[in-house]
């Protein structure tokens, strides 16, 4: 799409063609005063203002063909004195628009038609004056549109990194929103599924024993306590980067078996893993057995659960979690666990599968363990 000519644009074309005139009459006033002799014939001075005239009249087009322009320019140049003005004024533009590269070589074919213009049309001064003035003012016009464009250049690179730094500010807050959000689920999802299954068993069972309903009564206080604690750690996300902060291991997940045994599951834990775990992939491991546990008392309350982790250095590690669900379609509509437990087991480069099978609901995951 062209773009419209805006005020400044008009100014700076006006100008600039002002001053090609103003090059060009002063150049025709030396031969008119007698200053400079006429050329022979004559009628070439008169071919040379009309020459001189076009040669204006690029200048309101020359940015949109800056190179191709001035080279005409140049060779019009070698015969032609009254085109000297525009010529500089082309060289300044392929200066300001173009890179280095072109501009100094086209600076050189300017430095070149001088030399032929002295040769074909020598000035009775001496063509050495004559040359030296063209250089001067040609080398005057290319260095000042090499400032502009270098600077336009520094300009435009501050401009491209100010953009790239917010955007990257902005990736980096949608991953700390997205941690954020992965850690509340994973935590306060299984300590509230917690407090559900001992709340409802008292609802169901009002008549229990006072000892039974004392023990229920002691798991919610103690779940609710600590579902406050994990809170406080996942909101300091919001003050300290999530590895400053004290995570589960590998080791916890023993624990974190033995808090669903007491809340009523039936838990088999099978470990078979030859070394300590990196962290990285210890917290992993725990959020999928986290993840798993939390889905079978939401939708499978009652079923036994089993759970295998297995793995080696340079094999990988291995987290399966298996349940018999009732209801497969209620946990494939809510999604949001298990998509926040797909984005943390890429982050580790792993990879995670979950679905029915014939021994019931299945969570996979294969994480990579560098020997």
């Amino acid at each position: 799409m062209k773009r419209r000519r805006s005020v400044r644009d008009w100014l700076v074309d006006t100008t600039m063609f002002l001053l090609a005139a103003l090059l060009g009459v002063l150049a025709a006033n030396e031969r008119l005063t007698g200053n400079l002799p006429m050329p022979d014939p004559p009628w070439l001075f008169d071919v040379d203002q009309v020459v001189g005239l076009i040669a204006c009249g690029t200048i309101w087009i020359r940015k949109r063909w800056p190179v191709q322009i001035c080279l005409i320019l140049l060779a019009v140049s070698t015969v032609s004195e009254l085109t000297a003005g525009a010529m500089i004024v082309s060289l300044f533009t392929v200066a300001v628009h173009r890179p280095p590269r072109i501009s100094m070589p086209v600076f050189v074919a300017s430095v070149i038609s001088s030399a032929i213009y002295v040769t074909v049309r020598p000035d009775p001064g001496g063509p050495w004056n004559t040359l030296v003035l063209g250089i001067v003012l040609q080398g005057i016009a290319v260095w000042w549109g090499l400032f502009i464009y270098n600077r336009r250049s520094f300009i435009t690179s501050l401009k491209d990194r100010a953009d790239r730094a917010e955007t990257e500010a902005q990736l980096r807050a949608h991953r700390v929103r997205e941690e954020i959000a992965r850690e509340m689920h994973d935590v306060l999802g299984h300590r509230l599924s917690l407090l559900s299954v001992h709340a409802g068993a008292l609802e169901f069972n009002p008549a229990a024993a006072t000892e039974d309903i004392a023990r229920a009564a002691k798991v919610i206080r103690e779940s609710a306590h600590q579902a406050l604690q994990d809170l406080r750690e996942v909101i300091g996300v919001l003050r300290a980067p999530v590895g400053e902060l004290p995570q589960p291991t590998f080791a916890d997940i023993a624990t974190l078996v033995s808090e669903s045994r007491r809340a009523g599951m039936d838990v088999l834990l099978r470990q078979q893993v030859s070394a300590s775990l990196p962290d990285l992939l210890g917290l992993t491991s725990y959020r999928i057995v986290q993840e798993g546990l939390t889905n079978a008392r939401k939708h499978a309350p009652g079923q036994p659960v089993r759970i295998s982790l297995t793995g080696e250095p340079g094999d990988g590690v291995t987290v399966e979690v298996v349940n018999t669900l009732e209801e497969p379609a209620a946990l494939t509509a809510d999604s949001q666990g298990l998509k926040g437990l797909g984005e943390r087991v890429a982050l580790a480069d792993g990879r995670l599968e979950h679905g029915p099978t014939t021994e019931g609901w299945r969570l996979r995951a294969w994480l990579p363990w560098p020997a």
